[in-house]
Order: C-alpha cells, then structure tokens, then sequence
C-alpha cells in the first residue's frame, strides 16, 4: 500500500472510530501530504477573511467562510460557493482555526453529495496552551507546513 492510501485508510478508521459522517479525519501533516499526491485534492479554509488575512493564510486553498465576518453569522451561501469552488468528486480537506468549524463544514458537503471529505484535526492554529496562545500546541503552524501571512 503506498504513503497516500496508508494516509487515507488512517484517517477512514479514526472517522469511523469517531462515529463522523464523513469520509475522514486527518492530521495537519497528513492533509498536506494528501494535497502532494492526491491528484484534484482541494484545502477549502473555512475561517473568516478576518482570520486568513490577520493570522495567516494557505497558499492555493479555497477561502470559503463557514460563518461571517463581522457578526459571526452562518454564510448561507456556503454550499453554493463550495459548488463553484470545488468539483464534487474531488477529495475536499476543510481547514478553519482548531477543527470545529471545519467538522460542521466536512459534515454539510457530505449531506450535499461531496463523498470524499476529510476534517483537517486541530486547524490552522490548534489549541489554546497553559498561557491561552494557539500555535503552540498542534496546528497547521505549529507543525512547520507552508502559509503565508495576511
């Protein structure tokens, strides 16, 4: 079995083991292993412009706020933006700050037809250490891989 289907059998078991909806759950490194060798993969960032302009940002990823900015409403257009952004039969690995948002984004393409979405685990900024800071424990950042600021 190559490194991409050991990646993508991994992350079926720990949906599977989560009880998700969805086609699986990958760690920051993981998904941007997926996007190397997964031909058509897509990162869609689920965070706020607000997010991906003042804490960084991932390079080639479709920006498709999951809640709005300012107010933090629910974008209702999600779906249909999604629709315009990414093919349906593409893998489709969903980012925001620690991996919740990104959860409910994951669970909504499923429910519209997307058969192979991924939540990327922790986000672009992960948890909040002993000192309340993200980006020290778990992350996108914290794990080395590529973003640029604002």
């Amino acid at each position: 079995m190559g490194k991409l289907a050991e990646i993508l059998t991994l992350a079926r078991e720990r949906a599977q083991a989560l009880g998700l909806p969805y086609a699986g759950a990958l760690t920051p490194q993981e998904a941007y292993d997926v996007l190397q060798h997964a031909p058509g993969a897509r990162l869609v960032d689920v965070r706020t412009r607000a997010e991906q302009d003042w804490v960084g940002r991932v390079a080639g990823a479709a920006e498709i706020e999951w809640n709005t900015y300012p107010g933090g409403g629910r974008n209702e257009n999600f779906l249909a933006q999604l629709k315009q952004a990414v093919d349906p039969q593409s893998a489709v690995l969903f980012l925001c700050r620690s991996g919740a948002r990104s959860d409910a984004a994951a669970r909504a393409a499923t429910a519209a037809g997307y058969g192979s979405c991924y939540n990327v685990l922790e986000g672009f900024e992960g948890d909040r250490d002993a000192n309340g800071h993200r980006s020290t424990v778990g992350g996108w950042r914290h794990a080395g891989l590529p973003w640029q600021q604002g």
